[in-house]
């Protein structure tokens, strides 16, 4: 793959940035010391808070949160950061759930739930359906789902699971990991592509389920799942230059098939992680816009396709 055409300079400025941060040997280093650089490298990305939000820290049934509140929020919106099941947490998604929160005029929820591999699935998936429950008992009305990898994983599979007793209004994936078919399609065409490769995807995967992934598990792949119907309105977003983006067709065609509203933007040149690159490079930010205004539509129960 020609990623020198397809990638433009500004994204490959950012995929030089963010190498810099890790040392040579870091995928042979601790899980402690892969999470410590991991959030130093968030953190020399981070923003600052735009203006117009309050945020505190809370506990949902103990599971750790972060609440972002404009001044008249019209919905709230939980958010699962990604990280591959092993990294990340409230402080490496903040400001970026800050700028959806002010953008779309949304309370934005952010969940921190138990990392593997000492908490291996479905640890994860427990998380972030008790987080759910609890945002719709204490915030009643508008719901929307949304994460980013692993996190628009987690989102899929509590939309998966609760269809039948949540109200969603929607969920936006951004750049998911699904459980798709790691032979084919864009997991043989980008598996070496730059910030995520084929084998990033295996190791995150070992991590999580202490081995190989299970079968016939929608809380752990919802592409697994048979069933598509009654799945609240869905923006997937993905990156061209990923090993995850046909994740997102292959969605989007699932819930269509099953009579629902799908909606997949495969984002040309951008690669995984790119939300980190949205005050950096002008595809990115683009890209972000279109997240929010995706958030807002959603929030606003106003399908657009």
């Amino acid at each position: 793959m020609d990623y020198h055409n397809l990638i433009d300079a500004e994204i490959w400025a950012f995929i030089r940035e963010t190498e810099s941060h890790y040392p040579a040997d870091t995928a042979q280093a601790e899980i402690a010391t892969q999470r410590a650089i991991y959030n130093r490298m968030c953190r020399a990305f981070f923003a600052g808070y735009p203006k117009g939000v309050q945020v505190k820290d809370g506990s949902a049934h103990g599971v750790p949160i972060r609440v972002y509140e404009p001044t008249a929020p019209g919905a709230t919106v939980v958010y699962f950061h990604g990280g591959g099941f092993v990294v990340g947490g409230l402080d490496s998604h903040d400001d970026i759930c800050a700028e959806i929160c002010v953008q779309a005029q949304v309370r934005v929820v952010s969940v921190e739930y138990r990392l593997c591999p000492e908490h291996p699935h479905p640890a994860a998936f427990e998380d972030a359906l008790t987080a759910t429950k609890y945002m719709t008992l204490t915030w009643p009305g508008t719901l929307v789902l949304a994460g980013d990898s692993a996190g628009g994983n987690l989102a899929a599979a509590v939309a998966h699971s609760e269809r039948e007793t949540l109200e969603l209004a929607g969920q936006v994936l951004i750049y998911p990991g699904l459980g798709g078919d790691k032979t084919q399609g864009s997991y043989r065409d980008h598996a070496h592509a730059p910030m995520l490769t084929l084998a990033d995807v295996n190791f995150y995967e070992t991590m999580r389920f202490g081995g190989a992934a299970p079968t016939n598990d929608a809380t752990a792949a919802p592409l697994a799942d048979t069933d598509f119907t009654r799945l609240p309105p869905t923006v997937i977003f993905t990156a061209e230059c990923d090993p995850l983006a046909d994740d997102g067709r292959i969605y989007r065609d699932a819930i269509r098939a099953a009579g629902g509203k799908a909606r997949w933007v495969n984002e040309a040149g951008l690669v995984h992680g790119y939300l980190r690159a949205r005050h950096r490079a002008r595809s990115a930010r683009d890209s972000f816009q279109r997240i929010v205004a995706a958030t807002k539509m959603l929030a606003e129960q106003q399908w657009r396709d």
